[in-house]
């Protein structure tokens, strides 16, 4: 039998998404799951992106511009300008989802054995894109005695080598909410330049920030002008995560006239999510500050109730709609996989994510769980109920 590829043997498996065949026989048994494993907002789309789709008048479903169509990067531009952003629609590649920006980023700026560092906890498909593009991930540990705030700068230090060629974060974060302050990102400015290195920065969850919090951009930052890469995407921001479209953003030339190649390469982004996400863009902001108002109440109802529950620690967060909860057990996969086998109260369940998969480093988060608060005030707190009694029951 013809074998399967290194790379594809190595390719991990997603923490959020493995679990979904227990959910599925929980489901044929009768069982209710509440879902707080992935961040699928319950948010409706805004109206002016789905009218779009409804009242184009295309006659042929064609390809696209590589980098995009150039209205919505245009109007890309012109968004991010208000944000205190100043790029051009030139600066803009739009592409299959986030995901896709930073696989083109990595193939960009990174060859195969090349190392990025990337404070952990984080987004679990950064492991599943290094791997795809050969790339070692070296972290650097964040904990949640701190909130998961940035380790000491002198922590990243440590682990440049002359195979480093980039650092990465989320901002703010997935999984744990963090937010970076504009101090912490002007230290990570300072060591990239210092060393010569690109700065990533995913910040898909930009217009989630809480409690009269700022988000900085590293794109903000003009001492930045050759080293920083932005990753961004519709998915969150206007509950289109279906859409499939994303965009990487720098104003170093290089950088886009190399994923331009990437992007030729598969040809085009879908025309029909162009059209919606360009349409999205004239979503009022009524529709935001309903948004933030919501998931700040989700949250601080969330928060509220798991530290009702004796043993459990969690980490408060300042932006996006995730937390990383640690719990008295020694093994979240082990118990996530129980609640969907074994547990019901009142014929409920409840789904989560074990965090593990969300460190490269071995044997770290086995006891903490990510958490989406994307379910309305009602469900989490049966969710965290229901949590809360599964801990009294289980045993390993």
């Amino acid at each position: 039998m013809p074998k399967i590829s290194t790379k594809g043997l190595a390719m991990p498996e997603s923490p959020i998404r493995k679990l979904v065949p227990y959910a599925e026989k929980a489901i044929k048994k009768g069982k209710t799951i509440y879902h707080l494993n992935i961040g699928q907002p319950d948010i409706k789309t805004p109206l002016v992106a789905l009218e779009a789709v409804k009242r184009h008048s295309l006659e042929i479903l064609a390809y696209s511009r590589s980098e995009g169509s150039e209205a919505y990067r245009i109007k890309l531009a012109n968004y991010y300008k208000q944000k205190n952003i100043s790029v051009g629609p030139d600066d803009i590649i739009v592409t299959t989802g986030g995901s896709e920006a930073l696989l083109f980023a990595f193939g960009s700026i990174m060859d195969a054995d090349d190392e990025i560092i990337i404070p952990e906890p984080f987004y679990a498909n950064y492991n599943g894109f290094s791997t795809a593009s050969g790339v070692k991930i070296v972290p650097v540990i964040s904990k949640i005695e701190t909130n998961f705030a940035l380790p000491p700068i002198e922590e990243f230090e440590k682990l440049i080598t002359p195979k480093t060629k980039a650092i990465l974060i989320c901002n703010p974060g997935n999984p744990t909410g963090y937010l970076y302050s504009k101090e912490e990102l002007e230290k990570l400015a300072a060591l990239v330049i210092k060393h010569d290195l690109f700065l990533l920065a995913d910040e898909v969850y930009r217009e989630f920030v809480y409690d009269g919090h700022v988000h900085h951009s590293i794109m903000q930052e003009e001492a930045l002008h050759e080293h920083a890469i932005m990753i961004d995407s519709v998915s969150k921001r206007y509950s289109m995560c279906g859409a499939r479209v994303g965009c990487l953003v720098s104003r170093n030339k290089k950088v886009i006239q190399t994923a331009l190649k990437f992007a030729q390469a598969r040809l085009s982004p879908p025309t029909f999510a162009q059209i919606a996400s360009e349409a999205a863009l004239d979503t009022p902001q009524s529709y935001f500050d309903e948004v933030i108002e919501e998931y700040v109440d989700r949250r601080n109802k969330l928060i509220q109730e798991l530290e009702s529950i004796k043993g459990v620690k969690v980490a408060k967060p300042k932006g996006a709609f995730y937390c990383v909860a640690e719990l008295p057990v020694k093994n979240a996969d082990h118990f996530a996989q129980w609640l969907l086998e074994h547990f019901d109260l009142n014929g409920e369940t409840v789904m989560v994510a074990p965090a593990a998969g969300f460190y490269s480093s071995p044997n770290v988060g086995l006891n903490q769980i990510r958490i989406a608060y994307v379910l309305n005030k009602k469900s989490l707190k049966k969710a965290v109920n229901i949590l809360k009694e599964a801990l009294k029951t289980y045993k390993y």
